[in-house]
């Protein structure tokens, strides 16, 4: 509609790192979008880079750990209120073992457990697709 402002689109990398039956999940850190909630560790793309190079960054910045990029499993797009979130879901081969950067909680979870966590919505797709496969 004339005169409204465009929303801004945040086009986001997350990495679905497994290990066995087991998925990496972090949570959000107080003060930030959807603190508390429980999310697959990576952010937001910067100008100029790839979805995979962001992700190796964030990996890195997030959880001082060396990633390999797989496959795109999903790529959803979810609008919240000021913001609409692009999200690509890699599958990902950790290289060390990941540690907590920035004081965020982090913790592997059974794959048969997901729905039990809280999710922001825009997870919700990758979730149910987890839980089916």
């Amino acid at each position: 509609m004339p005169g409204e402002a465009a929303v801004p689109t945040v086009s986001v990398a997350a990495a679905v790192a497994q290990r066995g039956d087991e998925v990496l999940l972090t949570r959000r850190l107080h003060g930030t979008h959807l603190e508390g909630l429980w999310e697959f560790p990576g952010g937001k793309r910067d100008p100029g880079e790839t979805l995979e190079q962001c992700l190796v960054r964030e990996m890195r910045e997030e959880l001082a750990v060396e990633i390999e990029v797989g496959p795109l499993i999903l790529t959803t797009v979810h609008a919240y209120p000021g913001k609409v979130v692009e999200l690509h879901f890699f599958a990902c081969w950790l290289r060390g073992k990941p540690e907590p950067q920035l004081g965020q909680e982090m913790r592997w979870v059974p794959r048969a457990h997901l729905g039990e966590v809280e999710f922001p919505e825009a997870d919700r797709a990758l979730i149910a697709l987890l839980l089916s496969s």
